[in-house]
Order: C-alpha cells, then structure tokens, then sequence
C-alpha cells in the first residue's frame, strides 16, 4: 500500500513539473525582419502569382538596388494552379536544393477550391501547410508565411464568367480565413509573417471611392504589375528591412557650409557666392520598378516610404535654385523649398533613378525569359506529379497508366532544362551585378533667380 501511495505522489509530482515547466516556457517570438547577408539564399514558394514572375521581381529590384555590395541567390518557386500538396511534390528540387536562409510561401488561392468556406477543404489546407512547415523546418529554414491575397469579386473578367454569385460574394472572405489561419500559426509558431491580403483590399477600397470600376486585379485572382508592386511592398514592409536611402544635410551661411550625411560619403564641400558644389557617393540606389508597375509605386508611395533619397539644405539666400547632378539639371527649388527637403528617388531625370531603371528593365528581361521558362518546366512537373496520383489510386485505368508513362519520359530530361535555364538566369544576372555599384556624383546647386 505504501508503495502504490509513493508511486502515485511521484506521478502527481511530475505532473506538477511537467505543467510549471509549460507554463514557465516562453511564447514563440515571432520573425521580426529578413536579414540578407552576402552569399544567403531567398525562396519564394507559391503558386501562379508567384509564377508571374513580378511580385518577386521588385522584390529583387530593391535587392539588388539596395544592397548592391552583396550577391544573394535569389530563386522563385511558383507554379500556376498550385495547391500546398503540389507544393510538397517539388520540395526536394525546387526548395530545397537551393539551401534558402529564408522561404516566403504564398499559397491558398487554389487550396481554397473557389467556392464558400468549406470545412473539409480547409482542414486539407491546413494539413499539407503543415506539413511543408515541418519540411521547411527539417531543412533548418525561416519559414515566413504570407496571406492569400485579395480575390477581387467586381473585377470586370470575373463578373463575365458564369460563377455561382455566392463564390463571388464569399470567396475574398474565405481568403481572409485562411490569412487569419496563418497568422495565428505565425504567432503560436515563431514563423514570419506578411500581409498581402489588407493592402491590396485597402488601396482598392479607397480608390473605388474615386472610381468605381477600379481594381488591381482585372481578372480577380492574378495582380497586374501595379498589384504586385503593393505585395513587394508588404514583404519589404512588414519583414522590417532597410527602408531610407540616404539623407543629406548642409549647412550653409557661416564662412564655409559643413554637412552631414547617411547612407553614402560626402566630399569636395565647397560654395562660392550663390553657387555649392559637392560630391556624393551613395551606398545604394534608389528601388526603381519599370513603367508598366508605376501606378502601384505611387499608390504605395513606394519612393518615399522606402526608398528615400533626402537633401536639405539651410542657411541660402531667399530665391530659386536650379540643381544639376552629374551635368543635368534634375530640377528647379526654392530656398524654403530646400530648407524643409526635397525627395529625389522618385526623380526620373537623375543619373541614379536612370541607372536604377536599368537594373529594373534587365531583371524583367531576365524574369520574363529564363526565370519564366525555369518556372515553366516546373509546371509541367506539377502535371506529372498530379497523374501519378491519379494513376496510383486508379491502379486499372488503362488510360491513366498511358498518361502516366508519357509524362514520365517527359520528366527523364527535365533535371538538364533546369539546370541549363538556372545557368542562364544567373548569367543574366552577372549582368546585372556589372550596373547596380553606385558611382560619385557632382552635385551643382546654383541660383537662378
């Protein structure tokens, strides 16, 4: 008896620990922002807006216009039509292969299956989710989990297909969920996390104020360029990374002007009468993106939110200045003007927004060649891998095990395309490297009235 009474108080003891321990262990702390150093790997894992090829493409824009010292592998993920368990499929190849510090995973639009919440299809979600978290896990990557983003039931093309109006009425809801799944898994789990679905919802609320018609997502699902432009923004947002470009302050007035400066290297001080000259080596460049995403770049205000390139000068004569960098004038300011500040990333005429746009226009060249064909091959992969399902589980469908067995000597040469489409993709960027180092400018500030 005195046995079984000692047996049962250590059981209530341990018990007792085992809760004060789980009570004591402190909540996962969420990832607060995306640290890039040099050499580090960045995945983009999705489905067909992350087969688009533009959402990931400013993302790189301000990669390689940001840090222009630094050279990260930069590889997307995404396939058209892409559910999670498609996601699985690929994973050894296409994720991990590239040994990624950071995944960012968008995927949901197609898990949801395009009708009203449905319990069963969200628990699958949920089920293959998470077991590409474990994956991602198992591989020791940062997983940062973005929400499905906005199903736009008034766009024109989604109103002339012949849906049920409840799928139209409920499925952006239905995104939300899932959104609001993931960010609860983000939380209890310590994952990073992204919102993509309330800015696209919020800038469309308050432009449709203006016009009625207006949408970022002409056929419901897929966001045009201006559309992704607000998702790059979101992950430079809400992954906490380097937002300012540079800062100069002058002052002038006393028997020679001094300055101070962020974010580049100041030289050459010099003002004679109404005219100040200086050199300015900026450490990066301003996050240009090509003309067709512009509207989302202001929209965003993605050069002054987080690209900004600020001069102020104090202390000039009251009167207008005309400023030139490198020989060309950029453009004409008051005194008060430039005392508050003036914003030049935005500034199409400067020598860094020109060179900035050219990185841009050569990584869209890259995206929408080799990258997109990579991308391509991988969806036809996807193809593969869903009748092998298919034939699996129909052991005796002749016509299955015919496709099955045409697909698969499909698949025998896919490992040489890939590796010849990387090659070519990473060329390309060479390229790029060899346009995106920030060169000394002369700054010339001179009255003209």
């Amino acid at each position: 008896m005195k046995q079984t009474l000692r047996f049962l108080l250590a059981i209530l003891i341990l018990w007792q620990v085992s809760i004060f321990t789980a009570s004591a262990q402190e909540p996962a702390k969420p990832v607060a922002s995306m640290t890039l150093e040099d050499g580090d790997s960045l995945v983009f894992l999705g489905d067909s807006i992350t087969h688009q090829c533009l959402y990931t493409q400013y993302v790189e824009d301000y990669l390689y216009t940001r840090f222009p010292a630094k050279r990260f592998q930069i590889h997307n993920a995404g396939v058209g039509g892409a559910r999670a368990w498609d996601a699985l499929q690929r994973f050894d190849k296409d994720v991990a292969a590239f040994k990624p510090k950071y995944v960012t995973i968008l995927l949901g639009m197609n898990d949801g299956e395009y009708q009203p919440f449905n319990r069963e299809v969200f628990d699958t979600y949920q089920e293959d989710m998470s077991l590409l978290l474990e994956k991602l896990d198992g591989i020791g990557t940062t997983s940062i989990l973005m929400t499905p983003t906005m199903f736009d039931s008034q766009a024109p093309n989604i109103r002339e297909r012949t849906r049920q109006p409840e799928i139209l009425e409920e499925y952006n809801s239905v995104m939300a969920y899932f959104g609001t799944w993931l960010r609860e898994v983000a939380t209890d789990e310590g994952r990073g996390f992204v919102d993509m679905w309330s800015p696209l919802n919020n800038i469309t609320l308050e432009e449709r104020k203006k016009e009625a018609g207006f949408t970022l997502i002409r056929d419901g699902i897929h966001p045009d360029s201006p559309g992704q432009v607000v998702m790059a923004t979101a992950i430079i947002n809400d992954m906490r990374m380097p937002k300012a470009v540079s800062t100069i302050r002058i002052l002038t007035g006393g028997k020679k002007p001094t300055a101070t400066a962020t974010g580049g290297e100041l030289s050459d001080l010099l003002q004679e009468g109404d005219t100040l000259t200086f050199t300015w080596t900026a450490k990066s460049l301003p996050w240009v993106v090509p003309e067709e995403a512009q509207l989302g770049a202001e929209l965003t205000r993605l050069g002054h939110r987080y690209s900004r390139e600020a001069v102020e000068i104090h202390g000039l004569a009251p009167g207008r200045y005309e400023l030139s960098i490198d020989g060309t004038v950029v453009g004409e300011y008051s005194h008060a003007q430039l005392g508050r500040h003036i914003e030049l990333q935005s500034n199409s005429k400067t020598p860094q927004y020109q060179q900035a746009l050219k990185i841009a226009e050569a990584n869209k060249e890259r995206n929408q060649g080799p990258v997109r064909g990579l991308r391509n091959q991988w969806s036809q992969f996807q193809r593969y891998a869903r009748i092998k399902r298919q034939a699996e589980a129909n052991p005796d469908n002749e016509d299955l095990a015919k496709q099955l067995a045409e697909w698969s000597k499909w698949i025998e040469g896919m490992d040489e395309r890939v590796a010849e489409l990387i090659a070519q993709a990473r060329t390309m960027e060479d390229k790029i490297f060899e346009i995106n180092k920030p060169h000394a400018r002369k700054y010339v500030l001179r009255k003209v009235k």
